[in-house]
């Protein structure tokens, strides 16, 4: 299934309720599960992101497999690209041709609310690593409008605190329209965090390993 074909398929498949409606937030969900905590289960990722049932996985040459397929292409595609340097996130554009990151981080953010626990010390505003979030959750709003926990409100400043690869934005410059600039190198660095093995005491160089 390409990506023009699964953008229709999501779209079609609202009513379903899929963590996805369309061909960005599916990737950025994706990317989410390939960055993130090692332990997702795959069938219930993918069955929350497509809205199909576990039967599904089992019948070929259906719509709803081929998008399972797709699925798990695109979680092997992400993982080769965010090891290799080279992971590019598929925004949306808009009509004029710039980029809309907002579907791409809402799907982003719907896999890490899939399991919020596993994400606690990204999800902390106290915490360092909530910094690598930030670029993604700022183009983010919850059910009623507000920006996401851990972003200021609007009218009130923002925190001093550049975030990671951010230009500093002049007065010309919106800071939604530079966020997305910084996501790839920030979910690199997610994935660095979520897939390095961390020792409590580090073993002395001459150690036997």
């Amino acid at each position: 299934m390409g990506e023009a074909e699964l953008d229709a398929w999501l779209h079609a498949r609202r009513e379903k309720k899929p963590l996805a409606t369309n061909a960005s937030m599916f990737d950025g969900f994706v990317t989410a599960i390939v960055a993130g905590p090692t332990d997702a289960d795959p069938f219930r990722w993918i069955t929350a992101l497509l809205a199909v049932p576990h039967s599904a996985f089992e019948t070929g040459g259906t719509p709803e497999f081929a998008a399972i397929r797709a699925a798990a292409d695109r979680f092997n595609a992400l993982g080769t690209e965010l090891r290799e340097g080279r992971f590019s996130p598929r925004y949306r554009r808009k009509p004029n041709g710039d980029i809309d990151a907002r579907d791409w981080c809402e799907g982003f953010m719907a896999a890490v609310n899939l399991n919020p626990a596993d994400w606690h010390a990204a999800l902390d505003p106290d915490n360092s690593l909530n910094r690598l979030l930030r670029p993604i959750m700022s183009q983010c709003k919850n059910g009623i409008g507000l920006p996401l926990p851990g972003m200021p409100l609007p009218g009130l400043p923002r925190p001093a605190m550049p975030l990671p690869g951010l230009p500093r934005p002049g007065p010309e410059i919106p800071f939604l329209a530079l966020s997305h600039t910084a996501i790839p190198m920030c979910v690199a660095s997610l994935r660095q965090h979520y897939h390095t093995i961390w020792h409590d005491t580090p073993l002395p160089a001459s150690a036997p390993r």
